[in-house]
């Protein structure tokens, strides 16, 4: 007898395959109650307006550190030594990669968990081109920013090869920082004169 929708609804990821891994599977099934639990919520009490998302960064005196905060959280950004400073952690550059790459990183697992597919292992490797002649005579062309930027997804999984691409190609929908890079942009910015009223 087929499987009714219902039953397909409460079908455990941890059973759609013989001898399944514990781990990541099991961390599926939380992440998908996670997920029903928030949709139920939002239709409960809509949200009435977007989520002010905001980050800040200060230069560490002596060191010129870049400690970047975000909520509670905190991020070391520094220069290599020939470069003034002490390799205490990524570039901006790599961290933007990082950014990517853990982005993917979620909405693959959102997704499989909304789509049922069970992975028992996930990694995204994300990699870009950055020339310092950028600029320079001769390479006036050449971008100044990370391009040609690439991922490769490294997936295990009972899932067939369909449904694997049906979660690829959910994931470039929904995941939000991938279309923020490849959608074009506004940013706005001003400059701040502490202890003075006028902006610059």
């Amino acid at each position: 007898m087929a499987a009714t929708t219902n039953e397909k609804e409460t079908e455990p990821l941890l059973d759609t395959a013989p001898d399944p891994r514990p781990g990541l599977r099991e961390y599926l099934e939380v992440k998908r109650a996670a997920l029903l639990a928030r949709r139920e919520a939002q239709q409960t009490a809509p949200l009435t307006e977007p989520h002010k998302l905001r980050a800040r960064t200060t230069a560490e005196e002596r060191s010129g550190v870049r400690r970047i905060r975000i909520r509670h959280h905190q991020i070391l950004s520094d220069s290599p030594p020939d470069f003034a400073g002490y390799d205490l952690g990524p570039a901006s550059p790599e961290i933007q990669l990082g950014v990517l790459s853990s982005c993917l990183t979620h909405i693959f697992l959102i997704q499989a968990a909304d789509l049922r597919i069970p992975l028992d292992s996930l990694e995204v490797e994300v990699q870009a081109d950055q020339d310092p002649r950028a600029g320079q005579p001769g390479f006036e062309q050449v971008p100044i920013y990370p391009h040609n930027i690439s991922y490769t997804v490294h997936i295990t999984s009972p899932a067939g090869k369909e449904r694997i691409r049906e979660l690829h190609e959910t994931v470039e929908r929904k995941c939000p920082i991938y279309n923020l890079l490849v959608n074009p942009q506004s940013v706005t910015g001003r400059v701040v004169l502490t202890g003075s009223p006028e902006e610059i």
